[in-house]
């Protein structure tokens, strides 16, 4: 296949080039660098089936020759960025989308879409199945990143039921591992540096607030497995073991052998989610997946990567 991975930069469009590459794909990566950056594909330069081209999706998109996939991955990701990025996240979920969309059109090409878990808001429902229409506030301080996804997921219908467009759209709950920015902003980045400078690890809330996360490469594996199902709906892509932010902190101190502890104080944001895990029985039932990577295993493999990146800036 020709591939398009919008976002293509970015923590995890750069794990996506890697895996349509390792499978004999020609792969075009598309990004603006608002968030990303060219070191995640830097290992790519002159492979002869990959090509990058600087471009803001939220503008007229020109892909010469034939493409059999788009992979719309464009998005800042973390509170963090959308809180200083609001108007830039809702015009990539919105613009970005329309887009990406009428290329896909014109090419006759499939179409992938990169939403969230944050679809589901602070969720009363809990896993949350595809099925859950979420609980999420508008105007509050994350609505523009949540309400630009769920408009996109609805943007994304609406070609498939109107104009046939082939589609896909992936609900991605925590994510991490190798290629994440170390000021990303969200917990596992923080954590991770502040273990390794042997600072204390800063909790927001009481750290009782649950998260579940996933290995990239358990991701990575279930987004290729949607690309070629026939399944049109949302489809979960999570690890469903749930940790307390708590939990997961002394985790992190223990492998990094920090003895700072943690400290907390107040949550940053409103409406930040009290528990979040997922239900992927559907994955299970339409893709056969299943995340095989367990927390720890994937902060070992995570950890010395952000030591690398800490001493190659000199900041340990």
């Amino acid at each position: 296949m020709r591939l398009l991975i919008t976002g293509g930069a970015g923590f995890l469009g750069s794990h996506l080039c890697d895996r349509f590459l390792a499978e004999g794909h020609e792969v075009i990566a598309m990004d603006n660098l608002i968030t990303g950056t060219t070191d995640n594909i830097a290992h790519l330069a002159g492979h002869p089936r990959f090509s990058f081209i600087f471009h803001d999706v939220t503008n007229y998109i020109y892909v010469a020759g034939p493409l059999d996939a788009i992979l719309h991955f464009a998005s800042p990701a973390s509170p963090i960025d959308y809180l200083e990025l609001p108007i830039q996240t809702l015009k990539v979920g919105a613009l970005g989308t329309h887009k990406a969309l009428g290329l896909a059109k014109h090419k006759g090409a499939r179409f992938l879409l990169a939403s969230t878990s944050e679809v589901y808001g602070d969720p009363q429902i809990h896993p949350q199945p595809e099925t859950y229409y979420g609980h999420v506030n508008p105007v509050g301080p994350r609505g523009v990143y949540d309400e630009a996804k769920r408009f996109a997921e609805a943007m994304t219908m609406a070609y498939h039921t109107y104009h046939g467009v082939e589609t896909r759209i992936v609900r991605i709950f925590n994510t991490f591992g190798p290629r994440m920015r170390l000021r990303d902003g969200r917990v596992v980045p923080n954590f991770i540096a502040q273990a390794i400078k042997g600072e204390p690890l800063t909790a927001y809330g009481d750290g009782l607030q649950t998260r579940s996360f996933q290995y990239v490469s358990d991701l990575i594996e279930g987004i290729y497995r949607l690309l070629q199902s026939d399944e049109t709906g949302p489809v979960n892509i999570g690890n469903p073991g749930e940790f307390t932010i708590k939990e997961f902190a002394e985790l992190v101190n223990e492998l990094t052998g920090n003895k700072a502890g943690i400290v907390y104080k107040d949550l940053r944001t409103k409406d930040d989610p009290q528990v979040r895990q997922p239900d992927n029985s559907k994955a299970k039932r339409i893709l056969g997946w299943e995340p095989k990577v367990s927390l720890r295993e994937g902060l070992q493999l995570t950890i010395p990567w952000f030591r690398e990146e800490l001493q190659r800036r000199g900041e340990i």
